[in-house]
């Protein structure tokens, strides 16, 4: 499949099947994901793959109603770090010299740019800021899973506070930003078959000469 044969299938998926994704596409989906970008390689969030019923299930009373994080394969919730600050760039700086050799003094001058940078910004704008890395990371997962024959839907319609409480994640500095559920479309989708939608390449694109 190509890539723009596969983007043009892709679609939100509103009704899933019962079958569970095997475990090598879902590790193919999951390295895709880690290996997505990021400014200065910095990666505030982390990602939670939910197969558990019991735990999905009571996330969808904080999913204003949407069954699909219960009747699908999994559920991948995208949660964003809660402090944003010198420590994730000191463990950027740790996984360099792990991976690309070197020591703590040849990056000296990326670890003071990047904290520069963050120190520069309030607690709001940081927070911004990991929302809009762990978009790239979605955007990613989307045409990642459509390349690997997975179908999603990514949903920002929940209530976040309610999904990191039965997550338990404000003690692991964790908040969730958006979800996405995973597993094969179902044959009586109705969606499944109906043209996709946007806007023309000439309105959408401007092309300086």
């Amino acid at each position: 499949m190509t890539l723009l044969d596969a983007l043009n299938r892709r679609y939100a998926v509103k009704r899933f099947t019962d079958q569970i994704l095997e475990d090598d596409r879902l590790d193919s989906l999951m390295e895709a994901v880690r290996l997505s970008p990021s400014a200065f390689g910095v990666q505030p969030y982390r990602l939670i793959l939910i197969r558990n019923p019991a735990v999905r299930a009571a996330l969808v009373h904080h999913s204003m109603g949407q069954d699909k994080v219960l009747y699908s394969s999994h559920l991948l919730v995208f949660a964003a770090c809660s402090a944003v600050d010198s420590s994730m760039v000191d463990q950027l700086v740790d996984e360099m010299v792990a991976q690309r050799g070197g020591n703590l003094e040849t990056y000296k001058g990326l670890e003071q740019h990047v904290k520069s940078y963050l120190n520069d910004m309030d607690l709001a704008e940081k927070a911004k800021w990991a929302d809009q890395q762990l978009y790239l990371a979605l955007g990613n997962c989307l045409t990642s899973a459509a390349l690997l024959d997975i179908d999603c839907c990514p949903m920002t319609g929940f209530d976040p506070e309610g999904y990191d409480r039965v997550l338990q994640l404000q003690p692991e500095g964790l908040r969730t930003v958006a979800v996405c559920a995973l597993g094969q479309r179902h044959p009586e989708d109705a969606l499944a078959e109906q043209a996709k939608v946007r806007l023309p390449a000439e309105e959408l694109i401007r092309r300086w000469p």
